[in-house]
């Protein structure tokens, strides 16, 4: 069972994920995003989860908390597995 297969914090408000299309850098970030978004939209399907790919863009993750809270993790270089901690981590997620 993934460690997103849950409703997250209703404190949080959107995730936004950035990375490049075609650099390796962003390969982990790419694979985690093709595994893991289904997963966290069936669970949180009224949750804003922004994908945005852009041309030599590192790869980065946004979480947008209530009261304008915001916090972000690099994801450059990291493997899918990595890149699902990180993620967790700053979504508290365990």
């Amino acid at each position: 069972m993934s460690t997103f297969a849950k409703t997250l914090s209703p404190a949080l408000r959107e995730i936004r994920i950035f990375c490049c299309q075609s650099n390796q850098a962003s390969a982990g970030t790419r694979q985690f995003i093709l595994s893991t978004y289904p997963i966290i939209k069936k669970h949180n399907p009224d949750l804003p989860v922004m994908i945005r790919e852009a041309n030599g863009t590192p790869a980065r993750m946004f979480a947008r908390f209530e009261r304008g809270v915001e916090k972000h993790v690099e994801l450059d270089d990291l493997s899918s597995s990595d890149v699902a901690a990180s993620v967790a981590r700053i979504l508290s997620v365990s």
